[in-house]
């Protein structure tokens, strides 16, 4: 199995290392052309928060639809950007928000 794959600034990259992923910290000029890649070449791919924003718009949600390969939007080592919350969504989604 391929090592999944890490996007994302210089230090969460490193704790992603430690873990066995390959890690790829881009300029933010070339984020989107690095997603792209790894879609191609990956099974799982980890893209901070703030690295996603900066995708063109659907890029990332069609990838996440898509599931192949997994993407997950995780946080930064220092939470600047955080990833969206999830169960808010899902709640909003079925209409049962508190």
């Amino acid at each position: 199995m391929a090592a999944p794959v890490f996007i994302g600034d210089e230090v969460t990259a490193a704790g992603y290392r430690l873990a066995g992923a390959r890690t790829l910290t881009p300029r933010h000029s070339t984020v989107a052309r690095t997603f792209a890649t790894a879609l191609d070449d990956a099974q799982l791919i980890f893209i901070t928060a703030a690295f996603a924003a900066e995708l063109p718009d659907g890029l990332l949600d069609d990838a996440v639809r898509a599931a192949d390969p997994l993407v997950l939007v995780v946080p930064d080592a220092v939470n600047d950007v955080l990833p969206p919350d999830l169960d808010a969504e899902v709640a909003r989604t079925l209409g049962i928000e508190p």
